[in-house]
């Protein structure tokens, strides 16, 4: 069966990204778009606008031009959604990478996605190895101020650039999907405008909210649901490069932040600090969480705490990204589920064993189709294939249910991405790193439930000659970004594999979950 939105249908405009969102910004009169959290700079909205058509001038006198990509390899700032916008309003491509990316993990996006800018800040430049700017022509460098150097000083708006919204891809995000091969995911200008339209119809926030930009812009839950959906329904966004804890609590009590898009082991964070006064939330109103299921009791706790809605989405980069959502307004919805479809999107539930649609209660791999459903992985039409089949449908590779009203829960992932603290890493990138090691004959990575993180990498490993687990640890963070560290490692005699060679990953995993369970008082 097919389960479709309780919402009206929305009207979604056949135009690019950026005249979407630009024409609504003169709706939003002189109230400030985006705040640095950090020097207090204010962009109001004809001050953005204004900004973004200065920028596309700047980058089209520098030679960028329609298809062409840009990366972004920076924290989140104000200028950031400039550069965005303003790359979409000239037909150009965003392909935004995670700052604590290794060198080599930068090199390979900037080379796959072709990009031949790049949008940094002088910090991270100073990381960037030769190989890693290669092909590139020009880096624009941030600075604490706001100021960017690279710029044509001209002011002059960029060129007209007709763009056809169904087919030209306006972001390049890298996502693992459900093999764990980090691929560039097509989103066009159609995908993503669909989207601001569906979450607005939706209901997670409104005009009148000022919204924390904490989560990281280069992933796709920070990029759409905070950065462009806030400019897009006429929020003021506050952005922030990082979370330090007084920091985040200054910030939120100095604008009085009343909407929060956080992940899981940040909400437990907070909903379990032993002294945090709650009046330094005390003008939140609701708090949206997404990239990892939340624990029921979390919720409630933090709920309770703070005073505050708790509610949940779901929605993978795939689906730009969000499929599923409680409204703000919603009365009746379990604090556990993801809500129910979105407008103008249907889902299906299908027993991975037979193939067959299955009613409510029973469990099964979430479909998704919609127009905010990617084009496809970039230069890669045999895992486009495995991914998205010739009906339109998403298999998202996580395993869920509807109840019998429709809304929808997250059970468990047929994919093996480890989810730390809402990053999602990747097992056999760590296993191929583990093998270089001279004592490692074997290893398998699984998940490890952790109750701050979500979960952690742990490694399985069939030793060679003696290694302590600290020697190894240290080892491996040598050579991977901090969010991919293995935090916990285990001796075995063998690795548990199928006839085919396949790692028997479940084997582990139960393996885990039984000694923790024993080692427990």
């Amino acid at each position: 069966m097919i389960y479709r939105s309780p919402h009206p249908p929305v009207t979604i405009p056949d135009v690019s990204l950026a005249d979407f969102i630009l024409e609504r910004t003169a709706h939003h009169g002189d109230k400030p778009a985006l705040i640095d959290g950090i020097s207090g700079r204010i962009y109001t909205f004809p001050e953005f606008a204004d900004r973004v058509r200065w920028v596309a001038g700047s980058l089209d006198e520098a030679g960028f031009g329609a298809g062409d990509v840009l990366g972004f390899l920076a924290p989140n700032s104000p200028e950031y959604g400039i550069f965005f916008l303003a790359a979409s309003s000239l037909g150009g491509v965003n392909t935004t990478i995670n700052p604590l990316a290794t060198p080599d993990d930068i090199t390979r996006q900037l080379a796959s996605s072709g990009a031949r800018f790049l949008f940094t800040t002088p910090n991270i430049r100073g990381k960037l190895t030769a190989d890693t700017t290669t092909g590139l022509e020009q880096v624009f460098l941030r600075t604490p101020d706001g100021a960017v150097s690279g710029l044509n000083e001209g002011r002059r708006e960029g060129p007209a650039v007709t763009v056809s919204p169904a087919t030209d891809v306006a972001a390049l995000p890298y996502s693992s999907g459900t093999t764990g091969v980090s691929k560039g995911v097509m989103l066009t200008h159609r995908n993503l405008t669909a989207n601001l339209v569906q979450i607005e119809a939706a209901g997670i926030f409104t005009p009148d909210d000022t919204i924390i930009g904490l989560l990281p812009f280069f992933h796709i839950y920070g990029m759409t649901v905070i950065l462009l959906a806030g400019l897009s329904i006429g929020a003021t966004t506050v952005t922030l490069p990082r979370f330090e804890m007084d920091g985040f609590l200054e910030t939120m009590e100095r604008y009085g932040v009343s909407h929060a898009n956080l992940v899981p082991p940040l909400i437990h964070t907070l909903a379990a600090h032993p002294t945090l006064d709650p009046a330094r939330l005390g003008k939140l109103q609701r708090v949206q969480s997404g990239a990892a299921p939340l624990a029921t009791q979390t919720a409630t706790r933090f709920s309770e705490r703070f005073g505050c809605q708790v509610l949940q989405g779901y929605g993978l980069t795939e689906t730009s990204p969000v499929t599923h959502v409680v409204p703000r307004t919603a009365t009746g919805i379990p604090i556990g589920s993801i809500g129910p479809p979105i407008p103008d999107t249907e889902c299906r539930i299908v027993d991975v064993g037979t193939g067959q649609d299955v009613g409510p209660t029973k469990r099964g791999e979430i479909w998704v189709r919609g127009p905010q459903v990617m084009k496809g992985y970039l230069g890669d039409k045999e895992k486009t294939a495995g991914m998205l089949d010739r009906d339109g449908w998403l298999h998202t590779g996580d395993i869920g249910y509807a109840d019998e009203e429709g809304n929808f829960y997250i059970v468990d992932r047929l994919k093996e991405l480890i989810k730390y603290k809402g990053y999602s890493v990747a097992p056999a990138e760590l296993e191929a790193a583990l093998l270089m090691h001279p004592a490692i004959d074997d290893v398998a990575v699984i998940p490890s439930p952790d109750e701050e993180a979500g979960e952690v990498p742990k490694a399985y490993v069939v030793l060679g000659a003696p290694l302590r687990e600290a020697e190894l640890l240290s080892w491996i963070a040598e050579r991977v970004a901090p969010y991919q560290k293995i935090r916990r490692m285990e001796a075995i005699d063998e690795i548990p594999k199928s006839a085919s060679g396949k790692i028997l990953r479940r084997v582990l995993i139960e393996r885990d979950r039984s000694s923790r369970s024993e080692s427990k008082p």
